[in-house]
């Protein structure tokens, strides 16, 4: 089974740094995968992702608008790096994508 973790953040850090959060979860879920979201919004980092659940993950997305805290935690991960507004917009598809580059790398 596919594992992946994921952060967002957005620059005010309200909204869309959750709603890409929900997204991305209904998106992996559709596809039957394991998925993990730390928000990193207004009020800090929330649902903290542990190193186990870095070291279990096939892949890491990232947003991008802004600055991902402690990001050298998933060096030598493969990192797919979005917008939050493709994040919250265009789950779907980034799961697609995603799909297709594990296909060619299995």
């Amino acid at each position: 089974m596919t594992t992946i973790v994921a952060v967002t953040a957005c620059p005010s850090g309200v909204a869309h740094t959750y709603m890409a959060a929900e997204a991305l979860e209904s998106a992996a879920k559709a596809k039957g995968w394991q998925i993990k979201v730390e928000t990193q919004g207004s009020i800090g980092q929330e649902n903290a992702l542990s190193a186990e659940d870095v070291a279990a993950a096939d892949l890491v997305i990232l947003t991008k608008d802004i600055g991902i805290k402690f990001e050298e935690r998933f060096q030598g991960k493969t990192i797919v790096r979005v917008n939050i507004s493709d994040a919250v917009k265009r789950a779907d598809g980034i799961m697609n994508k995603i799909e297709a580059h594990l296909a060619q790398m299995a």
